[in-house]
């Protein structure tokens, strides 16, 4: 049994030991992501707004089932919108179909974005797109990577650009290797190196950036569980020295994949959880949760250590416009929804039963809205509770939602609500009879 089933094997008997008794109501943290599985964050900042490609935990998964890579973006860090699918297995013509779509990364250069992703077992191959929201394709029909090593090493690259222009792949799995890229970045320069001394407690999951002029190496460390542990370097080819820890390594944490990025004078550590699945079931699936929380660097560039996912997250840096339309997957918390995709109306929000819930955080309604509209499909009908700040909040107003003879009928409702100034968060409540009461495509005030 080579390294990386031993490393999987350990974690899974581990997790579904710390499941066995534990209390879901003790789950207190928020994943940012609810109404799908995700894991493996890859934040990107561009153009002021940050983009959350993930890997995707099927809802059904026992063990790693994952087939394509998700798309969720935020410009305030609370609220984020699903952009559903960016790419999948089958954008790949030489790998064959499995459930291997694991951690990706994206990273733009000279306008376009390439999205480096492996195929476990299969290698790493890179896909590229003229926009981050694609679609993206394969411009090499093969791998991008080549060597001698062992292929099922190849998993999780992060590609690098320094200053001077050079870019790096990194990647691995229990070993750390880098490649140099060609500034094409879908072809490589000279052979794939081998980190002759890895940081200390390197699992998996790296993820290379600099910031003030140094360059960091943060990775999922120690095993098991993984927390996210980082090292530090005066050149992007090491050698590495190991800081400490970003999230402590605990009976919380399992497994973890790290992305850091700096944003809008602030930073962030995206990592990810079981905290979702516990709140359903004491059970062990592999089916994860992305988390995220603000981090602080020391003067001497080193970070201060979180101790586990904070219970709610960074503070807003942003607002909604609620006079603008607003897509129903745009939330920064939600209880029971799911979220769906089609060719006519792209991500919505379904699966939608009496007593669910949707949160949205920092709406600016400025001087003031007088009447709410939303875009819905049912077929039995149901009503949307405005709450004003909880979910126990003052009523703004009640929507009716009245059949439109099927959940892919779409017709738009209104309805007037209390006068409301300020900056609120606004909580959509469900009710109505039966199951999957009405579909939900955007809403705003006027």
């Amino acid at each position: 049994m080579n390294t990386k089933i031993n490393s999987i094997v350990a974690i899974c008997l581990f997790t579904m030991t710390a499941f066995n008794g534990m209390a879901q109501s003790s789950i207190k943290q928020k994943p940012i992501i609810q109404t799908k599985y995700t894991a493996d964050p890859a934040p990107m900042v561009h153009n002021d707004t940050v983009f959350l490609y993930t890997s995707h935990d099927e809802d059904d998964a026992k063990g790693f089932k994952m087939k394509d890579w998700l798309l969720y973006t935020s410009t305030d860090m609370v609220n984020w919108t699903e952009h559903g699918a960016v790419a999948s297995l089958k954008d790949f013509s030489w790998v064959k179909p499995d459930n291997g779509a694991w951690a990706i990364q994206c990273i733009e250069r000279n306008g376009k974005f390439y999205l480096y992703a492996p195929m476990h077992g299969q290698g790493i191959g890179v896909l590229v797109s003229d926009s981050p929201y694609g679609p993206f394709k394969d411009p090499l029909g093969k791998r991008l990577v080549y060597s001698d090593h062992n292929i099922w090493d190849d998993i999780d690259p992060t590609p690098f650009i320094d200053d001077d222009g050079q870019a790096y792949l990194y990647w691995g799995n229990p070993s750390l290797y880098y490649v140099k890229l060609n500034e094409d970045m879908i072809s490589t320069s000279g052979e794939v190196v081998k980190e002759p001394t890895k940081p200390k407690n390197y699992q998996e999951g790296p993820w290379v950036y600099k910031r003030a002029g140094h360059y960091y190496l943060s990775y999922a460390s120690t095993c098991c569980p993984e927390g996210i542990g980082y090292a530090m370097s005066n050149s992007p080819t090491g050698p590495w020295e190991y800081k400490g820890m970003v999230v402590e390594a605990s009976d919380k944490t399992r497994g973890n994949h790290p992305g850091i990025i700096n944003y809008k004078g602030k930073s962030y550590v995206f990592g990810h959880s079981y905290d979702l699945l516990k709140r359903e079931t004491s059970t062990f699936y592999e089916r994860r949760s992305v988390d995220m929380d603000e981090i602080m660097y020391n003067p001497d560039g080193t970070i201060q250590t979180l101790s586990y996912w904070s219970v709610d997250g960074p503070k807003a840096v942003g607002t909604i416009n609620p006079f603008k339309r607003v897509e129903a997957e745009t939330m920064a918390w939600s209880e029971g929804v799911k979220s769906a995709k089609n060719d006519k109306i792209g991500v919505f929000v379904n699966q939608i039963d009496n007593n669910d819930y949707i949160e949205v955080q920092a709406v600016d309604f400025n001087k003031g809205a007088k009447s709410f509209q939303v875009s819905a499909a049912s077929l039995i009908g149901g009503k949307i509770e405005i709450h004003l700040d909880t979910k126990e909040g003052e009523l703004l107003g009640v929507c009716d939602i009245k059949s439109t003879g099927d959940l892919n009928t779409w017709k738009e409702y209104k309805t007037k609500v209390k006068k409301v100034t300020g900056v609120h968060n606004v909580v959509f409540v469900f009710k109505g009879d039966g199951g999957s009461l009405f579909n939900l495509d955007w809403w705003m005030f006027q």
